[in-house]
This record gives structure tokens, C-alpha cells and sequence, in this order.
């Protein structure tokens, strides 16, 4: 279990150098890099997906990437297509040819685990069997007393309850662990789909109530359409006590540390003593990050009948182990999720769903063997270059902010020295010896999976902190910064064309992986990772006038997003991406200086017409080409904390150096006079 709330992600191979040296002699104005041969173009960019006829200062995201746009379909089993998606599935490739490998090994429980899953035929021919023995525990329920009795066991079995917890650092202090409990109890994605009145909404609400009939039905219920809507309605009253995902967001508002006795005061309807106990008796503290929501759902589990939420349970049992069932249940949690949210009209192939399940059970196992063979060691000192690089340019943005004051300054770049970086592959790798694997059972591996990893969570109170531990294995294309471990962290499968390739110009290299690794720089200076110091702790140490100046800041940027419609009444939320979107510009920003910084004071050549500056923002715009379903869209505009991908191209329209690279005509869309731009750091 990741502590989420203080991770900051990106979104959504082999290399062997990295190219920081100075480029050819000025009066080289002309090159190919055809000796090169980059993975995509001449240089490392693709020029085949421009469209030349969109203006950049109009819509840089269509200039660099519209041809692209048209051309490219999202394949069925996807919501979204682009960079991310595209290099994911060469991850699931690689990850197929290591697990095929180890099915033919008894001993390995990851190539266990992939036959299991595999072996559809017994799958469908168990039907429901394997779960009949939970479902009866349920049905066994009488009282509400009984229900809170099972509900440490169904959170050690991966089914959901009222509320949602983990074991992650203290914020105040990060040299301990501590359980927190958040707001959970709902369905649907986000508060808003249970209480905005829009067509949209209603449609997903309509569908909604009709999965959970569907749901009821396939565990065996009668009367399933009345019970759905006693689910529905119950659901509705706690996404009414819900915090919006801005306050769910804040590291401030969301530290309340509390005794257990504290926590039972505030849960009236609900034995939470009995059942933190339950879960182990080793929680004294908890940090509950939603308290005023903790207590509406508490009251709301009181005072709701035992029948609805015993039937709430079977749905999200079902739902939990869906892939581990028959298609029939599979499909019908499909059908919602998959294709009503997000659009998309077919499931993944099952050997797709084989490897993502396998490294969902035995993760570190999977990744060490794609480390392996996939990212030579040599590639950390390389990539460990290109961050070493990023990170002196932050130094010097720290340097040259007018806006910080002096004493705040030092303790910015006592952060940034204290940063830790990890780059491919953790050091260390979690050990899976006491988890039980069997080839043919994929619904006993997924249960005792679930409660080794549950297990292995709660073992961390009282121990020292894990700071080999990382939040995504190394085969995923993503990246993070964790404010609480002061820490940034790149998996190996990202560091590959588009985002880097060692064979690209260095100014392609510097605005894809470059600008990535800055963002995740940044992240620990945004609105939120700023409140946390060069210790990692939650802590007040920028003065009044830091904070007054940056807000400022960040809020012409807020501004700016919210502006953005991307369907009629729907646009952007400016205070919700606010982090990602600093993280954008602030990114840009610093792997631009990077990358002047590598030309040791000379100028870049022209390459096929484009300058260093100009294919450096190139660099930029591809990495973020991906075609969205309109609901895959929709959706994201109100759960996702990242803009979509061409807002996030548009992040340029706040540099003076793309203006002096493109040319951009006042009057056009993305045009901002130099006193509207927004500059953070």
C-alpha cells in the first residue's frame, strides 16, 4: 500500500549514455544526425506527426502534434491512447516474455501466478465457488455488531468498508509510521456524479444503480432492483459528507492526529476502537484525514438497515475479486467501469490482464526480472546525470527568485541537497517466501495476496522506515516525488523515447525526461510539497511574504486553467490540477536552464531547420500526444489532478523562450503579454 496522499505523480529499456557534452561548433547551422539514429525522426522527434498548418502560437499542441492526432485510433482496450499508453504496452511485452519464461519454473511464484491467471477454463468452471465461503459470512451477518466484527477481515481481504486505511510516515514526524484512515464507502468515482444534476451525471447514475442490480443478481440475490437503490441512496448521503477532492488534497487539512478514544468520540454509529483493533493492536494513533466526513459516514453506517449493507458488501466483494471470477462477473464490473466511465469498448486480452494481475501479487519479483534484462546498471549513471544537471538548475532558480526571502532560501536548498534519488530498480527487493502461490488457483493467490500485502503494511508500525521501499515497480511509465521521504523517483521503463533516448539531440532528451524530472523536482516546491521541509516534515517554514507571493502566483495560474473548456460547462479545475500544473511549469522551466547549462556556453546547431530552443520545446509537446475517449475525458476532469494532455502542452505559453523560439502573433489563442504570464520559479 502506497501512501498516496503525499506521493505527486507524473501522470501516465535499455539506454546506455546520455548526451550533456557541448554540441558542434556554432557555424554548424546545418545538420541531419542521421549517424545518430535516434529512435523516432532525425533528432529524436517525430516531425511526420506536426501539422503545419496550425499556427504555434494558435495551439502548439496541434502544431507539433495534430497529423499525429488524426492519425492515430485508440485500439479497444484502451481509454486513452498516446505516449504513455503506447509504452506501456511494450512493458506488458517485455513483462510477457520474462513471466512466460517462468511458467515453465514450479519454484517461481510469478510464473505461478500468470498460469493461474491463464487458465481461464477452470476459472469459468469453479463459477462462483471460490468466494461462496466469504459471501457466506456475510449473509451470516445479524447485527451491525457482527458487521463491524468482519469488517478488519474484509479490509485484510481487499474488500472495501466505510472507511479506507493504510500505515504510511507520520508527516510531522516522518522517522515514524502511523495508520491513516480517509472517506470511502462510495462506487462512483467522485462526489460530484452522486449529487451534480447534468444529463451526463445522470446517465452514469442511471447505469450505476443498474450494475448494482446486476451485481446482486450474480451473487445469487432476488428483488435486486429495489436493493440497488437502497445501495444507490446510501451511497448519495455519504458522498454528501465527502470532502471535494481540492480539501481532500490539502497536507494541512488533512493531519488530524488522534488518540483512538479521540476517534471513537467522533464516530458515533460506528465501534471504530473495535475495529482499528481489529485490523492490529499495535494502532495507538491514527491520523484521520477527513474528520467531519468520518463522522457522517459513521453516523450514516448506524443508522443504515443491516440488509443494505450486508448487500453493499457482496457487490464490492464481487467487484474486488472480479478477476478472479467467471467473465460473467468480470464483464458486468467491466461494462460500468471500463466502458460506461471511460469509454472504452473491450476488455484487454487475457494475457494483458495475466501480467498486470501477476504484478499486482508478487510486484518486486516481476520487476527485478524486467530489471534485469530490460535496464543495464550502467543506465542510473546516466539518467543520475541528467537529474544531477536538473537539480543545479533548480539551485540556481532558487538563487535568483525575487519573491523568496533570503532565511527561505537556505532552507530551500538545504531541501534540495537532501533530496534522495532513485533511478531503474529499487536496491532492495521485498521478500515474498511466506506467500503461498498455487498454479491453479487464481482466486486463492489474489486472497492470500491481499492479505500478504495487508499483512506486510500494518508489519511497518514500529519499525524503522523503509526508505529502500518504492510506489511503482520498475516496468511502470510514470514517475513521482514523495514529500515525506523528500525523495524523486523515475522507474526504468520511463527513462525510453519519447522521454529519452541516447541517441536523440540533447535538447529532445532535456524537454521530455528532462522536463519530467524537473516536475518531479518542483512537485517538492508546489503548493503542497512546499509544506514540507528539508527533513520531510509538515512544517511552517516559508515566512508570511513567501507564502503571499507564491499564492499570488499560483493563482493567476489557477485562473488560467479554469478558463480552459474542453466540453460545453466542463472545463479544467485550475485549483485541482494547481500542483501538477506548477509541476509542468516549473518543470519546463528548470530542464530549459538544464539544457542551456549543457551547451557550455555555445550555441546549439540548427537541426533540419529547427533550432535547439525550438526542438527543445518540440521535445516537450510529443511526450504528451495521447487521443482521449470523451468519457475517458469527462471523467478525468473531475478525478484526475493532471490537466489533459494538450493544457499540458500549453504550459509554454508562459516562457519568454518559447515565445523567442516560435514567434507567436498577439491575437493568437495561447498569446500572453509578458506581464500575463505566469512566473513561479
Amino acid at each position: 500500500m502506497t501512501p498516496l496522499k503525499k506521493l505527486a505523480v507524473l501522470a501516465g529499456a535499455s539506454l546506455s549514455a546520455i548526451s550533456v557534452s557541448a554540441p558542434a561548433q556554432a557555424n554548424e547551422t546545418e545538420s541531419t544526425a542521421e549517424s545518430k539514429n535516434p529512435e523516432l525522426g532525425t533528432f529524436g522527434f517525430d516531425t511526420t506527426g506536426m501539422d503545419g498548418s496550425t499556427p504555434a502560437g494558435e495551439n502548439f499542441y496541434a502544431f507539433a502534434n495534430g497529423e499525429w492526432a488524426k492519425r492515430t485510433e485508440i485500439p479497444a482496450d484502451k481509454s486513452n491512447y498516446g505516449m504513455f499508453t503506447k509504452l506501456d504496452d511494450l512493458s506488458k511485452e517485455r513483462v510477457k516474455q520474462v513471466l512466460e519464461e517462468e511458467k515453465a519454473k514450479k519454484a517461481s511464484k510469478a510464473g505461478n501466478a500468470y498460469a493461474s491467471y491463464l487458465d481461464e477454463a477452470r476459472v469459468e468452471k469453479l463459477g462462483l465457488k471460490p468466494i461462496q465461503p466469504w459471501l457466506k459470512k456475510i449473509r451470516a451477518i445479524k447485527t451491525h455488531k457482527d458487521l463491524e466484527k468482519l469488517l478488519p477481515v474484509a479490509a485484510r481481504n481487499g474488500v472495501g468498508g466505510p472507511f479506507a486505511g493504510f500505515v504510511g510516515q507520520d508527516d510531522k514526524e516522518p522517522d515514524n509510521y502511523i495508520f491513516t484512515i480517509f472517506q470511502a464507502g462510495t462506487g462512483l468515482p467522485d462526489r460530484d456524479m452522486y449529487l451534480v444534476d447534468n444529463p451526463k451525471y445522470e446517465e452514469i447514475r442511471t447505469a450505476y444503480k443498474s450494475y448494482l442490480g446486476k451485481m446482486l443478481a450474480l451473487a445469487g440475490e432476488k428483488n435486486v432492483e429495489a436493493r440497488a437503490d437502497r445501495i444507490f441512496a446510501m451511497e448519495k448521503a455519504i458522498a454528501e459528507v465527502h470532502w471535494t477532492r481540492e480539501d481532500s488534497s490539502d497536507a494541512n487539512k488533512v493531519y488530524n492526529k488522534m488518540t483512538l478514544t479521540e476517534l471513537g468520540a467522533i464516530t458515533p454509529g460506528l465501534d471504530t476502537l473495535s475495529v482499528v483493533k481489529g485490523l492490529s493492536p499495535k494502532i495507538e494513533h491514527v491520523l484521520v484525514s477527513q474528520p467531519s466526513a468520518i463522522t457522517g459516514i459513521a453516523k450514516i453506517f448506524g443508522s443504515t438497515d443491516i440488509a443494505t449493507l450486508k448487500d453493499a458488501m457482496l457487490v464490492g466483494s464481487l467487484a474486488s475479486y472480479s478477476n478472479s471470477l467467471p467473465n460473467k462477473v468480470a464483464d458486468t464490473v467491466f461494462a460500468f467501469y471500463g466502458t460506461t466511465l471511460s469509454g472504452t469498448p473491450a476488455r484487454e486480452p487475457r494475457w494483458k490482464r495475466a501480467v498486470g494481475f501477476t504484478e499486482g501479487v508478487v510486484g518486486d519479483e516481476v520487476g527485478k526480472s524486467y530489471a534485469e534484462r530490460f535496464f543495464p546498471a550502467e543506465s542510473k549513471v546516466a539518467i543520475d546525470l541528467l537529474v544531477k544537471n536538473v537539480l543545479g538548475a533548480m539551485g540556481r532558480r532558487i538563487d535568483g527568485l525575487d519573491w523568496m526571502q533570503p532565511q527561505t532560501k537556505v532552507r530551500a536548498k538545504a531541501k534540495l541537497a537532501n533530496f534522495t534519488t532513485k533511478i531503474g530498480y529499487p536496491d532492495r527487493w521485498k521478500d515474498y517466501s511466506k506467500l503461498q502461490i498455487a498454479r491453479n488457483d487464481l482466486f486463492g493467490n489474489e486472497l492470500r495476496a491481499n492479505n500478504w500485502q495487508f499483512d506486510d503494511n500494518i508489519s511497518k508500525l514500529g519499525q524503522p522506515i523503509r526508505r529502500w521501499e518504492w510506489g511503482m515497480s520498475p516496468q511502470t511509465i510514470n514517475a513521482y516525488a514523495n514529500f515525506s521521504m523528500n525523495e524523486i523517483v523515475f522507474p526504468a521503463a520511463i527513462l525510453q523515447p519519447p522521454f529519452f533516448d541516447p541517441k536523440a539531440d540533447p535538447a529532445i532528451n532535456y524537454g521530455g525526461i528532462g522536463a519530467v524530472i524537473g516536475h518531479e523536482v518542483s512537485h517538492h516546491f508546489d503548493d503542497q510539497g512546499s509544506k514540507y521541509d528539508e527533513k520531510g516534515r509538515l512544517s511552517d517554514w516559508w515566512t508570511e511574504a513567501d507564502v503571499t507571493a507564491f499564492k499570488q502566483a499560483s493563482e493567476a495560474l489557477i485562473k488560467q486553467y479554469d478558463a480552459y473548456e474542453i466540453f460545453p460547462g466542463a472545463n479544467v479545475k485550475g485549483e485541482f490540477t494547481l500542483g501538477e500544473n506548477i509541476g509542468d511549469l516549473a518543470g519546463l522551466t528548470i530542464a530549459y536552464e538544464a539544457y542551456k547549462a549543457s551547451l557550455g556556453g555555445k550555441e546549439a546547431p540548427v537541426i533540419d531547420g529547427y533550432t535547439g530552443d525550438q526542438r527543445f520545446f518540440l521535445g516537450w509537446a510529443q511526450v504528451w500526444r495521447r487521443n482521449y475517449r470523451e468519457n475517458n475525458l469527462r471523467n478525468r476532469l473531475i478525478t484526475d489532478p493532471h490537466s489533459p494532455s494538450e493544457q499540458r502542452v500549453w504550459v509554454v505559453r508562459n516562457l519568454d523562450k518559447w515565445y523567442e523560439a516560435f514567434q507567436p502573433k498577439q491575437g493568437e489563442k495561447l498569446y500572453l503579454k509578458s506581464g500575463d504570464r505566469v512566473r513561479i520559479w
